[in-house]
């Protein structure tokens, strides 16, 4: 009865048939306290099987708009209850236990503190989660870690996506499933979908949006854009707040630590295993828990969505790209602030310390007021805390610890525990295994530009970070580079290899193209100006491509692009042994007798990723493979003409569901089949 009242409810708060949905998922009943989470996305699944598509979608939004209310209402109130007098622990705890730890408080006196303070901090979250959650507060509202997996990984915007479709409302079912495939971007039916909502004339492109974006990823990157652009200006509030956001992301992380579901899990634990142990070591077990999963924190707020590993690094990389924006634009007092704050983290930071030398003499006065960020002297001075007891635990208790930051300072690791942590790190199993492929989970949405499909991955190209894509150019795209070749050519125009006609074999005939001596052709009239500035444009456009489906931690730039056109020379071919190109790495010199690869000049030892583009498809030969390091044994052929198919022509808009499945099937592990690209369009190769 009380799940049919609440579906009433939800059914009186949808708008009437034919009236506009609020964008996103605005709340449905501003005010009201959270509903339990894991009973409304029940209903809400139930309503799905029933295929009542608007009930559905009201009680998946409500379900989502209450796990995230709670999490904000936890937040709050830990914020609240630790700011309280009485409610603080004991300062004490910060420092790890032990002999040497110097004079302290008397026996006892640090227990009864900590129990006081454990009392009063317990009164304060369960009044302040009454008043913000309702009777019960948080633990009433607890739910599952299988609820809170699914929620993880945006599940209900799977289904969100198909109700959203059979009500007609493609803008949102869009979103919806866009936001889902950020997060799971291995699931191949929503690979499909996707490809076939941007086909669909209705769906906006503006459409396609995160609709669970964390703020300090959506900063953050609108930061490092505008700094790739050399807008330090423009970049500098959007690089403050993504820190902001940054450690705001780590507080409510952390506020999740603390809460009924941990102790939840803690249970369940202790089932399986049987509880062991008194009252102190019940209680020092909970701490211990509570301290590693607020340190896990760290790496959860570094991890992308859909990404397995988190940014290396991350707070002192963005006080690093702060300090030297702010410098960029003459803040010298904000850069040394920043600076200091890396310093911080890394005491001996050379690079660190020869800016804080430059902007000292900038400054031309020494500035005795200018100190480290408080935000993240803050955060430094609670992380070591907290890892001193988890050391000391992991020392006397023979608990374990992962720590997270390569910055931990050697002083706080005890002197037994060094060794072992040095010879685990040192034993460095990669060193000695064969580099694999990275999951499909560690790529984003490839989907970023219009028309672009996946034809081969990783596993399939038999390496790493290798892809085959295809449709970045329509076949009018590719007449006009290659009519801008063969001008170029009747011009008597060459540029690159120092103007040398056969640079890689005598049998060859080779004309190429740099993106400069295009723009000055065009100037002077001996080439159309579409052309070369297509050819800028389409080189802009490989680059987004390859940052967006690589993910690297860093921008990329252009280095070399170079429109290449290679031809047979008659008479010369037969009974040839000699490649097109001989097997190489653009950044590093290979030694086939050894296998290995120097990274060291004549190479260009600043190059990261290559790509070649193909533009035509009229030619035999050109065949693109891959070979072990010692330059002779193949390891995969990837057929060129696979490169130069035509797409498919786009289908018609269609009227029934993207998925066919009556509901989303859970995320796949398989792979992505190889497409058949039979008379597909031609293409040119471009070189970057």
């Amino acid at each position: 009865m009380l799940r049919l009242l609440r579906l009433l409810l939800l059914l009186l708060l949808l708008p009437p048939p034919g009236s506009p949905e609020p964008p996103g998922l605005a709340p449905l009943s501003p005010g009201a306290p959270p509903q339990a989470p894991d009973l409304l996305y029940a209903d809400g699944l139930r309503a799905y099987a029933a295929g009542a598509w608007a009930p559905a979608v009201a009680l998946l939004r409500e379900a989502l708009r209450s796990q995230a209310a709670l999490g904000r209402a936890r937040h709050d109130c830990g914020a609240r209850c630790a700011a309280e007098p009485g409610a603080a622990l004991p300062a004490v705890l910060l420092d790890a236990p032990g002999p040497d730890s110097g004079p302290g408080p008397a026996r006892g006196t640090w227990e009864r503190l900590l129990l006081r303070a454990a009392l009063r901090r317990a009164e304060c979250l369960t009044q302040c989660g009454a008043q913000r959650l309702g009777p019960g507060g948080a633990a009433r509202l607890r739910v599952g870690s299988a609820l809170r997996d699914a929620f993880r990984r945006r599940e209900p915007y799977n289904y969100l996506q198909r109700a959203y479709y059979q009500l007609k409302k493609l803008d949102l079912a869009a979103a919806a499933a866009h936001t889902f495939f950020v997060a799971n971007p291995a699931h191949l039916q929503m690979r499909e979908d996707m490809a076939k909502y941007r086909r669909m004339s209705r769906v906006r492109p503006q459409s396609f949006r995160d609709l669970e974006t964390p703020p300090h990823w959506a900063a953050y990157d609108d930061g490092l854009e505008l700094l790739g652009r050399q807008e330090a200006g423009l970049a500098l509030p959007r690089l403050e707040e993504a820190l902001r956001e940054s450690l705001a992301q780590m507080e409510s992380c952390r506020a999740g630590c603390e809460g009924p579901e941990e102790q939840q899990r803690e249970e369940e634990e202790e089932e399986g295993a049987g509880s062991q142990g008194g009252l102190y070591e019940t209680i020092a077990g909970h701490w211990i828990r509570v301290l590693q999963c607020r340190q896990r924190c760290v790496g959860d707020t570094a991890t992308r969505p859909g990404r397995s590993f988190p940014v290396p690094d991350f707070l002192p990389s963005q006080l690093r790209r702060l300090h030297e924006a702010h410098a960029q634009v003459g803040n010298l007092s904000q850069a040394m602030e920043n600076v200091l704050s890396v310093l911080l983290f890394y005491p001996e930071d050379e690079p660190a310390k020869k800016a804080l030398n430059e902007y000292q003499a900038q400054l031309g006065e020494p500035r005795p007021g200018l100190r480290p960020r408080e935000d993240i002297q803050h955060f430094i001075l609670r992380s070591l805390g907290e890892k001193r007891q988890l050391y000391y635990a992991m020392e006397h208790l023979g608990t374990s610890f992962k720590d997270p930051d390569p910055w931990t300072p050697a002083a706080v690791i005890p002197e037994a525990l060094r060794e072992k942590l040095r010879e685990d790190q040192e034993k460095r199993p990669w060193d000695h295994e064969p580099s694999q492929p990275k999951p499909l989970t560690h790529w984003k949405d490839v989907l970023l530009l219009e028309g672009v499909t996946l034809t081969q991955d990783a596993r399939q190209l038999n390496g790493s970070e290798r892809v085959v894509l295809d449709g970045l150019l329509t076949p009018a795209e590719c007449g006009v580079l290659l009519q801008l070749a063969k001008d170029a050519t009747e011009a008597g125009a060459r540029s690159g290899y120092r103007g040398r006609r056969s640079p890689h074999t005598p049998h060859e005939r080779f004309e190429g193209l740099t993106v400069l001596k295009a723009a000055q052709l065009a100037q002077a009239g001996a080439v159309g100006s579409q052309g070369a500035k297509l050819l800028l444009e389409v080189s802009e456009r490989v680059r987004t491509l390859t940052q967006a489906y690589f993910s690297p931690e860093r921008p990329l730039h252009l280095s070399f692009t170079h429109l290449v056109c290679r031809s047979a020379i008659e008479g010369e071919q037969d009974q040839r042994m000699d490649l097109s190109h001989p097997v190489h790495a653009d950044n590093c010199v290979l030694d086939p007798d050894t296998g290995e690869c120097w990274r060291e000049p004549p190479a260009y030892t600043y190059r990261d990723y290559s790509g070649l583009l193909y533009l035509n498809e009229d030619f035999r030969g050109g065949d693109l493979f891959f070979t072990e390091p010692n330059a002779l044994t193949v390891t995969e052929w990837t057929e060129a003409k696979e490169l130069l198919k035509e797409p498919e022509e786009e289908e018609e808009e269609e009227e029934e569901m993207p998925s066919k499945d009556p509901s989303p099937e859970p995320p796949s592990r398989r792979l992505p089949r190889v497409q058949d690209k039979a008379g597909k369009p031609p293409r040119l190769r471009e070189e970057l």
